[in-house]
């Protein structure tokens, strides 16, 4: 089983995306096909034992459209000249023709040797070879229209090519009728309607290309992020070389102002980076030896070396604009409803149309008129602004999500993110920083800062996390530290060593009982247990000098965070491995009244199903403990320190620690559905409206629509939809 992404040439409207991607699911050895019209590409997955690229090639092909290759994600050079050269051309035709048939009406001077009374032959035959020129401008709408037909999947295209087709044909008739004689004929002329159906369609086409163009920019922006050039240190003086030269384990520099070329680390200098691309957030972090870098992202004041991690496709943006593209490509259960109606809607139209052409002719006997109210349904029914509806919408908000942080996998997730009704928090790493610090001591023999310095001194050779913990606040107060002699670890209980040929103990309560070390100052304990911390007994000989408290720090936003969810009447739960004492510690001072604590991650999995049965649930974790919960709710929520994204168990993915862009991203989904109802709702009323007029139900009090406005009216519900879906990049 294989999956390629192919860049398909083409696709003028979504019928187009939705034909193409149901006549690849129907061919053997495709498994899925899901085709994308505002990326112009098409993911396939294939069993490569039936089916290879050429073979893909050639059914893409077949269906009417073009391959044309593997699409790279790379940043589109758009050609619109060629197309603005089309449009002009096809204006200027098309006022022509407007000029030639309907100066007489308007009481408008006419052209010479082109009079409608007096030079029928010539009038026609003026208008015929016109008419010709702007058929061939638009060739690509008939020769699409003609295609999808033949392949039973007819589309927009399809309903203009056969009204377009129908005026053309039988006003040629009646030029041949006319050039035989019988002008009277003139009358029954519809090149116009032909020529200005063909204009309006250029012209909505031309305005709703450029508009999706748009839609892409969060995603191209991040294509060509990264610098072209960067310095590496080889045959140790400073290279130029292009970014496709640098290998993984090369020294690079990046001096103050200039973009970081590839992923890396840190190996010297410190300086403050600007990670807005990929975080979302404007403020410079600071960066130094051992922290690693993103490609793109830009260095202020310091000159720095790293070496290069990750090159290429694994880079982090190329992982963004993967994940991004995806999450367009996938479809939300609305636009699957949306795909449906369309899918019935086009062949219906035409079988309307058809009725409408011979209740028409029976009731008038005047073929004229019952051709104009066939052009006109087909024009009036296109169901461009019914696809288009969602799709748009979708990839907008994946766009707005992307430049905020937010990384959305799948387009489901971004339609429920609005339904959620519950939110259950990892603690560690989540809620709170995943760092331990120290945050109170209580000292009975020495000074502070003395206690601190034996500590550390002592327990620089321990890896525990509260030894971390310890030798960072010594680092804090700038105290150095001191060599130790004869350091023992104690698994489960401690460390034991000599500072200045002083016996230590330091560890927990169980070590302290173990040495006979009486802890008389009880209260002090009972204080640091009830603030959530973990307590480090520090002993010299059998005596105890010192009550460390350590503890996980809150997230600085945490509690306005909390509070803006449970005011969107959101229940909000705390789910983690840690004991019940400590976590509702935390869960009172972030606000959270709900804990299920002391859960192993299987058991956390379990909690979730049985959260389910409230409604839609939404978690969120470190992306790495918690996976199996991630995967259990409705939408998995990793948090990302921006090295690591491609986290497979969630659905979304926070690119920093900023857990207000969960709050962001119920919003936008929430905006986002809006946006779709309305447009679906306006394509549906205008189908409504005009449909009816279309096969001349108010011929009887005068009112009749000719293809011409059905046409302009088309582009205008287009255009609606895609205006109001490009609201939400605002």
């Amino acid at each position: 089983m294989k999956k390629i992404l192919l860049k398909i040439g083409g696709m003028t409207c979504s019928a187009c995306s939705t034909g193409l991607e149901k006549y690849l699911n129907k061919q053997d050895g495709i498994i899925a096909a899901t085709v994308n019209l505002i990326m112009n590409n098409a993911s396939i997955e294939y069993d490569e034992t039936k089916l290879d690229y050429m073979g893909i090639e050639k059914l893409i092909q077949k269906a009417g459209f073009e391959s044309l290759g593997i699409d790279k994600l790379e940043k589109e050079q758009t050609k619109r000249t060629k197309e603005k050269n089309k449009l002009i051309s096809i204006t200027i035709l098309s006022l022509i023709i407007l000029y030639i048939s309907m100066a007489h009406m308007l009481g408008l001077p006419n052209i010479p040797y082109l009079d409608i009374e007096k030079n029928a032959v010539n009038y026609a035959i003026c208008l015929l070879i016109l008419t010709i020129m702007v058929l061939y401008i638009g060739k690509d709408i008939l020769k699409n229209g003609i295609k999808n037909l033949i392949h039973k999947t007819p589309n927009m295209d399809t309903l203009v090519m056969i009204g377009v087709l129908s005026s053309f044909i039988y006003s040629i008739y009646g030029t041949i009728m006319i050039i035989s004689g019988q002008t009277h004929f003139v009358k029954n002329l519809y090149f116009e309607s032909a020529a200005i159906v063909i204009f309006f369609i250029k012209i909505g086409k031309y305005i709703e290309n450029k508009n999706k163009d748009k839609t892409k920019e969060a995603i191209q922006e991040l294509m060509t992020i990264t610098p072209n050039k960067a310095i590496i240190i080889k045959e140790g003086k400073e290279t130029i070389v292009t970014i496709d030269e640098i290998q993984k384990g090369d020294i690079v520099v990046c001096k103050p102002g200039e973009k970081i070329a590839v992923d890396g680390k840190i190996i010297d200098g410190i300086t403050h980076i600007n990670e807005s691309f990929i975080t979302g957030e404007s403020v410079p972090v600071k960066r130094g030896i051992g922290d690693r870098v993103i490609a793109g992202s830009i260095n202020y004041e310091g000159a720095i070396s790293y070496i290069a991690e990750k090159i290429g496709k694994e880079s982090i943006v190329s992982e963004i604009v993967r994940l991004v593209v995806e999450a367009t490509n996938t479809k939300a259960p609305i636009a699957k409803i949306a795909d449906k109606i369309s899918g019935y809607f086009v062949p219906a139209i035409i079988g309307i149309a058809i009725i409408a052409l011979i209740i028409w002719f029976v009731i008038t006997k005047d073929i004229a008129f019952a051709v104009n109210i066939f052009v006109t349904t087909l024009v009036v029914a296109c169901p461009c602004s019914l696809g288009l509806a969602t799709p748009i919408a979708i990839v907008v908000a994946s766009g707005k999500c992307s430049k905020k942080g937010i990384l959305v996998k799948t387009s489901e997730s971004l339609e429920n993110a609005h339904k959620v009704n519950t939110i259950v928090f990892d603690k560690t790493g989540t809620l709170t920083k995943g760092e331990l610090t120290v945050s109170k001591i209580y000292c009975y023999s020495k000074l502070i800062e003395e206690v601190i310095k034996i500590t550390a001194s002592i327990e620089k050779n321990s890896e525990h996390p509260i030894a971390k913990a310890i030798i960072k606040e010594a680092e804090n107060r700038k105290i150095k530290l001191k060599q130790i002699s004869e350091f023992q670890a104690i698994p489960g209980y401690g460390v034991e060593a000599k500072y200045e040929n002083e016996k230590y103990w330091i560890g927990n309560k169980k070590l302290m009982k173990e040495k006979n070390i009486n802890i008389p100052n009880i209260k002090d304990e009972e204080q640091l247990t009830s603030e959530g911390n973990s307590i480090l007994y520090v002993a010299k000989g059998e005596k105890l000098i010192a009550l460390m408290g350590v503890k996980d720090v809150l997230k600085d936003n945490i509690v306005e965070v909390i509070k803006k969810l449970k005011n969107e009447k959101i229940d909000i739960i705390m789910l983690t491995g840690d004991n019940e004492k400590t976590s509702k510690v935390i869960a009172d001072k972030i606000g959270i009244k709900e804990v299920i604590s002391n859960v192993k991650p299987k058991e956390k999995a379990e909690e979730i199903k049985k959260l389910k049965k409230r409604g839609l649930v939404m978690m969120c974790g470190d992306g790495i403990n918690d996976s199996i919960s991630l995967v259990t709710a409705d939408i998995g929520v990793s948090i990302s320190s921006g090295t690591d994204i491609a986290m497979d168990s969630s659905n979304v993915v926070i690119m920093n620690d900023n857990l207000e862009r969960i709050y962001d991203f119920i919003l936008i989904s929430r905006k986002t559905i809006k946006i779709i109802k309305q447009n679906l709702f306006w394509a549906f009323f205008y189908n409504s409206c005009m449909i009816p007029i279309a096969i001349g139900i108010l011929k009887p009090i005068g009112i009749i629509m000719n293809p011409m406005i059905a046409a302009f009216a088309m582009t205008i519900s287009s255009l609606t939809v895609v205006i109001n879906a490009l609201r939400l990049r605002n």
